[in-house]
């Protein structure tokens, strides 16, 4: 007797390339030998990441990407690559010249290079090895850092909040002209839909050019924000920081603060202290997701279980009257592990 047995085969990024390298030797994909061999690699490798994430529940299935409708971006050989005389050389393209604000050090070879179109201008990103930045740290100094939605962040030495900057008029400016524009994309899209197709004119194509120069002008603005407020804490040179263990995917369920959380960029935010910490000596401590930072009393311990999210002001039975969220960072900076 024959039995049939069915096997969900493992996502594998290599055997969907050796597919690709078949696939490649027709006519119509014949501009794929424009480019550099090593490019392509790299993206089958950025694939199999995916489906790893995918698996380990990091993320959703990896979607197909065409080459209209995909990031424009790609990987360049780090054994091409020199930069010499305020020009680099990429493999296929030859000599680019280029500007920057920072010192890059003439070196045999860099780390992971890519080249990303961000919409309006073309970058260049690369790594190299430095040796951590020696400065001296205050040792008697532990901060808390409280995130929030009204807030940014709550420092517990710092007097004043981080402000969240998509409050600021210049922020919503962009937001309500964002708006706008894409209701009138969204009518020129209705004007010409063909009966089930859509043709995209050369008014649609300057409305989206607009669409995406404003996309990128706010995400400018809130990474420079957390930028300007991670370095404003790491100058304090505390010899620790704690920030809590947030669940932000969790967070993101909530339909009516997930748009708030997203452009709050918390995540990028705990990036930055993250790196900027270890590059500069400093303990990244991250609090217990369930430890009360917000229930307990800064003062006397005490735990209020009754506590309620519309609470904002924490009053104990020990005198202590203070803001919710500076509370919590407060308790963050005199925790301790386990």
């Amino acid at each position: 007797m024959i039995k049939s047995v069915k096997i969900r085969l493992k996502p594998n990024g290599k055997a969907i390339k050796k597919i690709f390298n078949n696939t490649i030797k027709r006519e119509e994909y014949e501009w794929l030998y424009e480019v550099s061999s090593q490019a392509i690699s790299e993206a089958f490798n950025d694939l199999q990441r995916a489906f790893d994430n995918f698996l380990n529940g990091k993320s959703k299935y990896p979607r197909f990407k065409t080459k209209k409708r995909s990031k424009q971006s790609f990987y360049v050989r780090y054994d091409r690559m020199n930069i010499k005389n305020n020009t680099v050389n990429i493999e296929k393209i030859g000599r680019v010249k280029f500007t920057t604000n920072y010192y890059i050090p003439i070196l045999k070879s860099y780390v992971n290079p890519r080249c990303h179109f961000d919409g309006k201008y073309w970058y260049l990103t690369f790594g190299y090895e430095q040796d951590e930045n020696q400065v001296e740290l205050n040792q008697d100094l532990s901060i808390g850092i409280d995130l929030g939605v009204t807030n940014l962040a709550v420092v517990s030495h710092m007097d004043n909040p981080i402000k969240n900057i998509n409050k600021s008029p210049k922020v919503e400016k962009l937001e309500k002209k964002l708006k706008r524009l894409q209701r009138k994309c969204s009518r020129k899209y209705e004007m010409n839909k063909n009966g089930k197709k859509f043709i995209k004119t050369k008014n649609i194509i300057k409305l989206e050019r607009k669409i995406k120069l404003i996309h990128r002008q706010l995400a400018n603005i809130r990474n420079n924000h957390i930028h300007q407020a991670t370095n404003s804490i790491v100058k304090l040179r505390p010899y620790r920081i704690v920030m809590e263990d947030l669940n932000i995917s969790g967070m993101m369920k909530n339909k009516h603060l997930s748009k708030a959380i997203r452009e709050q960029k918390l995540h990028e935010f705990l990036r930055q202290i993250e790196y900027k910490s270890k590059f500069n000596g400093i303990e990244f401590v991250k609090a217990d997701r369930f430890f009360p930072s917000s229930k307990m009393c800064s003062s006397c311990g005490n735990i209020k279980k009754d506590l309620k999210l519309s609470d904002r002001i924490y009053t104990c039975n020990c005198g202590l009257k203070i803001d919710r969220d500076k509370n919590a960072s407060i308790n963050l900076s005199n925790y301790k592990l386990a």
